[in-house]
């Protein structure tokens, strides 16, 4: 059986959209309460059973690896001071039995590429990809889809691609799936007929859109050294996948949680606010706060010092 272990996220991209926070610091260090991005993703996979994580990288990333790798004089230094749960936290960022590891990627020339430079990572096993920008938030067990996807594709060998529902107005803004129409429920798979890259919202054959959590087969490396520019000027997965559609069964599994796209202002800002209310430390705090900005006098005393301001 064909066992999927290990996990593709690609980190060399620019982060434009977070401009200028993203200039000096990568997109995927920027925290979430007071995780970096990256590490919920790498949670995520973790939680799933994946043991080899491939970091797809770039000059100017170091921080990203820098805070995966061991922090002797902190983790000494927090010891010393007795701040055990702290410690622990720090040197559990990778735990024991989960390799990762840095491939770079010499320019940021699309997805597809990015997968292309991990293929001497992965030989030919089937993989996962992850993108960082995504964070997947589920209360109970961060790995549950990932973990759902892996067991449906050691059973049918079918490549799986994570999927959510989102406004009928918005589907051009995502790559979406063709399953047929099927009414699909949490954890239910259903096979894909076709894949379209930001349709038209007249034209769109679902709202069913892709999320950005993949199950694929070794196959997809080789349909990739075949792939030429697509959209963007860029080397596209989606292109590859599109392919691997016309030589073997694809399905899609709807997700549970709800999805982040921290890549984006309103993604990240939307992210905080929400994991800090579940955070134990400060989630009480969070809610005061946020019911005293709503109540009527302090809102509308906002808006004067904004329009004040402005």
């Amino acid at each position: 059986m064909n066992r999927v272990k290990t996990a593709v996220i690609p980190v060399a991209g620019l982060g434009t959209r977070l401009l200028p926070a993203s200039k000096a610091i990568p997109k995927e260090m920027v925290p979430v309460v007071d995780k970096p991005v990256i590490q919920y993703v790498v949670e995520e996979a973790i939680a799933a059973g994946i043991k080899r994580i491939v970091l797809v990288t770039r000059s100017g990333k170091e921080a990203i690896e820098n805070h995966f790798d061991r922090h002797f004089e902190l983790e000494s230094e927090l010891e010393r001071k007795g701040k055990t749960v702290l410690l622990r936290r720090i040197k559990s960022t990778v735990p024991a039995g989960v390799e990762l590891l840095s491939i770079r990627q010499p320019k940021a020339a699309g997805l597809g590429d990015a997968i292309r430079c991990a293929a001497p990572a992965i030989g030919d096993e089937p993989f996962a990809v992850m993108l960082p920008d995504v964070l997947v938030h589920t209360r109970l067990d961060a790995g549950w889809n990932m973990k759902h996807m892996i067991d449906r594709f050691e059973k049918t060998q079918a490549a799986q691609i994570l999927v959510e529902r989102v406004p009928g107005n918005l589907v051009d803004q995502y790559g979406i799936v063709d399953c047929g129409h099927k009414l699909m429920k949490v954890g239910e798979p259903a096979r894909i007929f076709d894949m379209i890259e930001k349709p038209p919202v007249s034209g769109a054959p679902s709202d069913l859109a892709i999320v950005g959590r993949y199950i694929l087969p070794s196959l997809v490396l080789e349909l990739l050294k075949s792939t030429g520019q697509g959209a963007g000027g860029e080397i596209q997965l989606t292109d590859a996948m599109t392919e691997l559609l016309r030589r073997s069964p694809m399905e899609a599994q709807m997700m549970r949680g709800r999805t982040f796209d921290c890549g984006n202002k309103t993604g990240y800002m939307q992210a905080n606010i929400a994991l800090s209310l579940e955070d134990a430390d400060i989630g009480i705090e969070m809610q005061q706060f946020l019911a005293s900005m709503f109540h009527q006098g302090t809102a509308e005393g906002l808006d004067f010092q904004l329009s004040e301001v402005a």
